[in-house]
């Protein structure tokens, strides 16, 4: 570590920001925020967020069923200058507030997540080159925080768990955290950090959203609000196929994504031989096929473990309406809620949670949860690219 970097890592508080890209390929998150501590006397206060939409040129590519080398070369680089124009804005709104930004933590998109599962090869790539966010900015950059975990065993994901707890712990109750983006991710939450469990549910919006792609030929992009879903009817048949996928089986710790539940994996062929349905039916099936899901993973692996008093969800899943109504109608009542509710904006909580990954790297406290993971130790994450 540079003098600087151990300067940063020896202040009282650090001002860090952000930087997150999800599954359904929307574009960059950003969130500002103010850390104080690391570990578990890590305090945090968000200062500003906003999202970067990718220009439809750039979405197209990134969520192409297949990417070559070269295109994956040249994209690192594009997406680098894509996180790097939203860090320049957020740096320059804290400089308005007369407050100086330490470093950014990139979490960058992924390309490719492939757990260790049984014997199989593993793997796992984010895009989003940091020697151009750094070049640009003039700042370090914490970048790449899953590598480390999947070298000592674990699934590199969720990453989320140990930040879910800095932000959601209380003292005298259990919580779970639902985060609705491209996966379904969902954090128990217990005073204790040692007792916190975590796994990928399996799909949400980049299930819905692809249908959709997949059904108009490209004319639309997505269900806003679940406005497509909520005028189709349910096909029992369909649902039934959605749901008998094996991972939803699988106990944890597990994680997934674009590989195992991208479209043109998970719903193409499914699609394409239900030609007769309607496409709001079709929409409305799987749209209620995540909704259930997630549920039944509630029931199945957290239930009968933990007493949950607040379920706090998170992400753009929380604004489709369809999706909403199942997990009011399969959870407790009076305990589902949003983040919002809680302080922390629902589009804003990833690239919070990767601000407080790069702060634990910065000041060399472990970040993963090997009970949530699989690892067969704590690791400090990420890497550094200096300024």
């Amino acid at each position: 570590m540079t003098m600087d970097l151990a300067a940063i890592a020896n202040k009282d508080r650090r001002f860090v920001i952000g930087l997150t890209s999800d599954a359904s390929c929307v574009g960059v998150n950003a969130a500002l925020v103010r850390i104080k501590g690391s570990g578990r006397g890590l305090a945090i206060k968000l200062m500003r967020s906003d999202a970067f939409p990718y220009p439809p040129s750039i979405r197209g590519r990134l969520m192409a069923p297949r990417l070559d080398g070269q295109e994956v070369c040249l994209l690192n680089f594009e997406l680098g200058k894509r996180f790097a124009e939203a860090a320049v804005e957020m740096k320059h709104l804290a400089e308005e507030e007369l407050f100086e930004v330490d470093f950014v933590a990139s979490h960058g998109h992924t390309i490719s997540h492939i757990p260790p599962r049984e014997s199989r090869a593993f793997g796992t790539l984010q895009i989003g080159e940091p020697a151009v966010i750094a070049e640009v900015t003039g700042l370090p950059i914490v970048s790449d925080f899953r590598q480390r975990d999947m070298v000592v065993g674990g699934q590199g994901a969720p990453l989320l768990a140990y930040t879910d707890w800095v932000l959601f712990a209380r003292k005298d109750r259990t919580v779970a955290c639902l985060h609705l983006d491209g996966i379904a991710t969902i954090t128990v939450v217990p005073p204790e950090l040692e007792n916190v469990m975590a796994f990928d549910i399996g799909p949400c919006s980049i299930a819905v959203n692809g249908a959709v792609q997949l059904l108009s030929k490209g004319a639309q992009d997505a269900d806003k609000d679940g406005a497509i879903a909520a005028r189709g009817v349910v096909i029992d048949e369909f649902l039934d196929y959605l749901l008998d996928h094996p991972y939803f089986a699988l106990e944890p710790p597990k994680s997934t994504g674009r590989e195992e539940f991208g479209p043109d994996v998970y719903l193409r062929d499914a699609l394409a031989s239900r030609k007769s349905c309607g496409f709001e039916d079709l929409v409305a099936t799987v749209t209620t096929a995540l909704g259930f899901s997630i549920v039944r993973a509630y029931h199945t692996f957290i239930k009968p473990r933990h007493e949950i008093a607040r379920l706090i969800a998170s992400g753009p899943g929380t604004l489709n309406k369809v999706l909403w109504k199942h997990l009011i109608k399969g959870f407790p009542e009076g305990i589902v809620f949003t983040s919002d509710q809680y302080g922390i904006p629902s589009d804003a909580r990833e690239a919070i949670s990767c601000a407080i990954l790069g702060n634990e790297t910065i000041c060399g406290a472990p970040a993963n949860l090997p009970q949530v993971t699989g690892a067969n130790r704590p690791v400090i994450l990420g890497r550094i690219t200096p300024n």
